[in-house]
């Protein structure tokens, strides 16, 4: 038996995906999700290693399919819909919904943001399953920025006699004690983004940010900024259980056709994007895929050296691109966002690499078209096929990888220039109070009771950061 089943899983392979098991008359015994499928796999060849229902379910298997997916907690949100649309004998343990934690927004004058682990209430708006309970913390953080409903339970409202810290930074409108005119519409707001209807929220924020900027206000343009990434980095992470974002990556059969589209060989392709805040922090980054998906061990990220080209786009993918195909991991294909400028400098600058430039047209997420290696524009590409999910998802990995690199380096350039000033005040401490409260305008705005109160900080260090920022009234 060992050996039939060895025969089973010869060929799977070394990728982040799902696994299904059926015995003789094809009923779905099992389904599990893994890191590594062949590694898995593995694990069921020596039976009395098994827990006892596996041992049982393990001697009735005669076949073993899998589904390859972009990433583990891919895999984690794939396994959880096929145990509940097809429940497998099994898997009971999963069949409640209380392996993975889920997002509720209650019934109530004022709904609050939940997370929970037990069952379906009729009581809730439920969205989810998210992989882990980090990807749940992090949308209720930007729900919270975004749309500032509260995350307290009934009790603790209810006994307020003034607003809590989440309202002195910004994370919460506090109908504790603070008359609500327009709570319904946050309500609203957060459904709209749950249900992945982000991109008009977007677009007013893209205005909301190009009119801080206008008024020389750069941190709120820069917090603004970050809600605009935050929005569109959860969106493409999952935020929809049902997005066309979290649809499953066939790595190997995406780039078959993509060397077949291009008629081309491809081991590495590497994706360039850039980012900067008008002309401010400007940096680049690259990262790479392979027929086994994402090859971070060849992701670069770049701060421009080209001063005089901050906030020129093209410009930077100049210096980006020269300096990668100089010093990187060597490339087949190299992929812009953007359109005929970008290709052009790209291809400019590497004429020996073949060029694909990706660009999203009037609409964004439905309108992508591509710029061939020849310079030609391709628009019939089938929107639901593996190759342009496959182009879709290596576009977003790169959008995600500068903008998180941006904003590092941006949080450090505005530490360092407000807090750098206040004596006595080191890089711990600096850290501490940032990561607190967001941004050096929630600093500022904070009052003493607040600053005490922030982990890692101290009282006297406290005083010196309030007095810095209030020396007019101390």
């Amino acid at each position: 038996m060992n050996i039939q089943f060895s025969d089973l899983i010869e060929n799977s392979p070394r990728s982040p995906g799902v696994y299904k098991m059926y015995d003789a008359d094809g009923t779905l015994l099992y389904v599990g999700k893994a890191r590594d499928l062949n590694l898995r796999l593995k694990q069921y060849i020596d039976i009395p290693k098994l827990e006892p229902h596996k041992q049982i379910m393990r001697t009735l298997v005669t076949r073993v399919e899998w589904e390859i997916v972009a990433t583990e907690s891919d895999a984690l949100v794939r396994e959880q819909e096929l145990i509940k649309t097809q429940k497998p004998r099994y898997n009971i343990m999963l069949t409640d919904g209380k392996m993975y934690p889920m997002l509720a927004l209650t019934q109530s004058p004022f709904p609050r943001l939940l997370k929970f682990r037990g069952k379906i209430s009729q009581r809730r708006d439920v969205y989810g399953p998210y992989p882990s309970v980090l990807a749940l913390n992090e949308t209720i953080k930007i729900l919270q920025k975004v749309c500032q409903l509260r995350t307290c339970t009934d009790t603790f409202m209810r006994n307020r006699s003034r607003p809590c810290l989440l309202y002195q930074i910004g994370r919460c409108s506090g109908p504790c004690t603070i008359p609500q005119t327009d709570y319904g519409a946050r309500v609203s707001l957060a459904r709209r983004i749950l249900t992945g209807d982000s991109e008009p929220i977007i677009a007013d924020l893209t205005k909301e940010m190009q009119a801080y900027s206008d008024n020389l206000d750069f941190e709120n343009a820069a917090i603004t900024r970050d809600k605009i990434a935050a929005l569109t980095h959860t969106s493409t992470r999952g935020i929809r259980p049902k997005s066309t974002h979290s649809a499953h990556i066939d790595w190997a059969g995406g780039m078959d056709d993509l060397e077949k589209w291009l008629g081309i060989k491809i081991n590495r392709a590497g994706v360039f994007d850039n980012s900067h805040l008008f002309g401010r922090n400007p940096v680049g980054a690259m990262i790479a895929v392979t027929r086994d998906g994402f090859d971070k061990a060849s992701y670069r990220h770049f701060k421009l050296k080209n001063q005089s080209a901050a906030g020129n786009d093209i410009a930077m993918m100049s210096e980006f691109v020269t300096r990668a195909t100089t010093r990187g991991p060597a490339l087949d294909l190299i992929i812009v966002d953007g359109g005929p400028a970008q290709w052009n400098i790209a291809h400019r600058v590497a004429p020996h690499i073949p060029i694909l430039g990706v660009t999203k047209g009037e609409v964004r997420d439905g309108d992508e078209h591509f710029i061939m290696p020849d310079g030609t524009v391709y628009r019939d590409m089938d929107r639901t096929g593996r190759l342009f999910l496959m182009l879709r998802a290596v576009r977003d990995e790169a959008h995600r990888f500068v903008i998180t690199f941006h904003r590092t380096v941006r949080a450090k350039t505005v530490t360092g220039s407000v807090l750098d000033e206040i004596d006595g005040i080191g890089p711990a401490r600096k850290r501490a109070v940032l990561r607190h409260f967001g941004s050096v305008r929630a600093i500022c705005d904070a009052d003493l009771a607040a600053l005490i109160r922030t982990p890692g900080l101290g009282r006297a260090a406290a005083e010196k950061i309030y007095a810095h920022f209030h020396s007019d009234v101390v």
